[in-house]
């Protein structure tokens, strides 16, 4: 079964740093490295790593930069669907600053605001569609045939979005941080919660719960919750159905494990090979 992503890839340029710059400061980074990025492509970057067949949908152009961010996930064994490969404006593209200390970081972004991408997805063999709420458009057209053909469509849903109005009511795994606010009450079949460090908080079928995450040493952060969504919807499509109230805390059990695996190597892809062990 495969995970099909759909949504926003980005490039980012990461930086290590001994600490965040303050306005108007000028710091010395020692390290710098070139990557794809984005909600969507990490997630799908995560699926591979976990041995999963990930398919990215999304927006990338003709542009250089584009081409990078291509070889990069291609490389990560993700098979790559670009909607508009003839636009030749830059991708969107995040300047990422990593605290060596602890791993936090700070991001300065430009997303997929103002890029229509109208297109139909392919959702053959798919078991579990993953959204990110970029490229409005696509989304929608990917929830609805999902749900169409009886395919779990699971939402990370970052922050509120006018898409989320509509397509909320198409999703069946709504995935989100504590932070989250929507207009009114989640209703979904399954909502789950994250918040770091803290227990992830769960409902599902009238139930709920939480699941506790183990300790982790930090040492990169960058794309954490990407891993985590990516690796919930690759345990989704292994179930090949929405997950019940049983089955939620072993879907999130998993997605901890790999974002463990991933705040705990430094950089944009050194998590991806220790990331396979959990595909065993």
């Amino acid at each position: 079964m495969a995970v099909v992503s759909v949504g926003l890839c980005t490039v980012d340029l990461v930086q290590r740093v001994a600490s965040l710059p303050a306005p108007g400061e000028k710091v010395q980074s020692s390290s710098v490295e070139l990557a794809a990025g984005g909600p969507a492509a990490n997630a799908a970057v995560a699926v591979a790593a976990l041995g999963g067949v990930a398919r990215l949908s999304t927006v990338l152009g003709s542009h250089p930069l584009a081409q990078l961010a291509f070889g990069d996930l291609t490389a990560c064994g993700v098979e790559v669907t670009d909607v508009l490969p003839y636009r030749v404006a830059p991708p969107a593209v995040s300047a990422v600053s990593v605290r060596e200390s602890d791993g936090e970081r700070t991001v300065v972004s430009h997303n997929a605001a103002g890029v229509a991408a109208v297109a139909d997805v392919d959702l053959t063999g798919a078991g579990a569609v993953l959204l990110d709420g970029h490229h409005p458009e696509l989304a929608l057209r990917a929830a609805r045939l999902a749900r169409a053909l009886g395919i779990p469509v699971v939402l990370d849903a970052g922050s509120w979005k006018p898409v989320l109005a509509e397509l909320l009511p198409l999703v069946d795994v709504c995935a989100c941080s504590s932070a989250f606010e929507a207009p009114a009450d989640l209703t979904n079949p399954v909502v789950i919660r994250t918040a770091g460090a803290d227990p992830v908080r769960w409902t599902a079928g009238g139930e709920s719960g939480e699941v506790v995450v183990a300790p982790t040493d930090v040492r990169d952060t960058v794309g954490a919750g990407d891993v985590w969504h990516g690796a919930a919807a690759l345990a989704v499509a292994r179930l090949g159905a929405v997950p019940t109230a049983a089955d939620v805390p072993a879907v999130i059990e998993f997605a901890n494990r790999a974002a463990a695996v991933r705040i705990g190597h430094e950089g944009a892809r050194s998590w991806v090979i220790p990331m396979r062990q959990l595909a065993s």
